[in-house]
This record gives C-alpha cells, structure tokens and sequence, in this order.
C-alpha cells in the first residue's frame, strides 16, 4: 500500500456508492442522519462536480473533499450542517455565491498519514482561486473533544488546540492548512465524539480580485 499513487478526479456518479461507504468507515460517531448516501452524491455530480474532488487509488475511492458555493452571513454565524447541505440536495449551491462552503474532508483510515488531506484541501483552494471566490468557509467538526469535555469547556479546548497544547484529531490539521477559527457553532451536526460542536473555519483568497465579481 505503501507505493500506491494517489489521483484527484471531479466527482462522477460511478464514485456514488463508493462515498457512501467511505462515509461511514470515516465518521463511525455520526448520526445516521448527517450521513449521505449514494444518490445525495450523484445530486452533486450534476450540480458542482469540480467542487467535490474524489481522492482515488486506482479505482479505489479513498478521500473526499467536497463543497457547494453560497454566500455566508458573518454577522449571523451560527447554523447546523443540514441547513447547508440541505438534507443532501445541496439546494443552497449557488454558482454566484462569493464563498466555497467546504461540506466534507474525508480520508479512508487506511491512507491517513500520506498527505490525502493536504492535496484535497490544496485542491480546494486552487478551485477557489481559478473561480476568484472569496475564500472557504466551514463548519469543523471537533471530533476530539469527547476526551476533553469533563475537564474543559469547548472554548478552552479549542484555545489549547491554537495554543498546540493538544492535538486534535482535524482542528490542528485544519489550522495548518491556513484556516482560521471564527467562532463556536453549538448543535452543529450530530456526533457523540464532538458532543455536537463545531468551530466556524474562515480561509481567505489572498488573490481574491473583487473588480473582477463585481463585473459578473
């Protein structure tokens, strides 16, 4: 496994099914209702399909990074991860929306460790440059903070995540891909292991020319 060459390809309805199942062997925690299934992900196929990149291994669907364009409200922040995603429909994709709400970074646990994650979100951002959006907004989800919540607030685990005085498990790699944090999203999505919290990721487009939006 060691050798094996990993590609990015456009999300294909071929690769449906496929996600469906990488769902579920990356997020074992989440509720059954925040997991999509295989027709939400041929939906984006239609809709924004250079928006969801597909991490394969030959033809093995190992990694997802996914998302849908929308403007986003900084002064009203909080929302939950259904009311982007719209139950899976992704009904708030707007191709003329000024930011790239990241849904989904996803990597099989056989192939964490080898830089997966880093070339989805790298892949990201080269889309949102190439499209001239603002930047990628998302909810992080803090899967790390079960182990913490009995002696520490969510506010304070979240500073000593920033601080590098604890590791977690997709904040820190979050934060090292140039994200930062915003604010708290309370009852974000679903999860025992994050006791339902989320942060409010912010990266910006440095190269965000807005002469040429307001052209559009």
């Amino acid at each position: 496994m060691a050798q094996d060459k990993i590609w990015l390809d456009t999300l294909k309805p071929e690769h449906a099914a496929a996600l469906e199942q990488l769902q579920k062997d990356c997020f074992p925690t989440l509720g059954k209702a925040e997991l999509l299934r295989a027709e939400h992900f041929r939906r984006h196929a239609e809709l924004f399909p250079e928006g969801n990149i597909v991490a394969l291994v030959g033809e093995r669907v190992v990694g997802l990074g996914a998302g849908l364009l929308t403007d986003f409200d900084f002064d009203h922040i909080n929302h939950s991860f259904q009311d982007i995603i719209t139950g899976g429909s992704y009904e708030r994709h707007d191709p003329n929306g000024a930011w790239y709400y990241g849904t989904d970074i996803s990597v099989h646990p056989q192939y964490r460790r080898r830089g997966v994650a880093r070339q989805l979100y790298d892949a990201r951002k080269t889309l949102v440059k190439r499209l001239n959006k603002r930047g990628i907004v998302a909810g992080g989800v803090l899967p790390t903070f079960a182990k913490y919540k009995a002696k520490m607030s969510v506010q304070d685990y979240v500073d000593k995540v920033i601080k590098g005085d604890i590791f977690g498990q997709t904040l820190s790699v979050q934060l090292r891909n140039g994200f930062t944090v915003r604010g708290l999203l309370e009852n974000y999505i679903e999860d025992e292991a994050a006791d339902n919290w989320a942060t409010l990721l912010v990266w910006e487009n440095p190269e965000y020319e807005p002469k040429l939006r307001e052209k559009d």
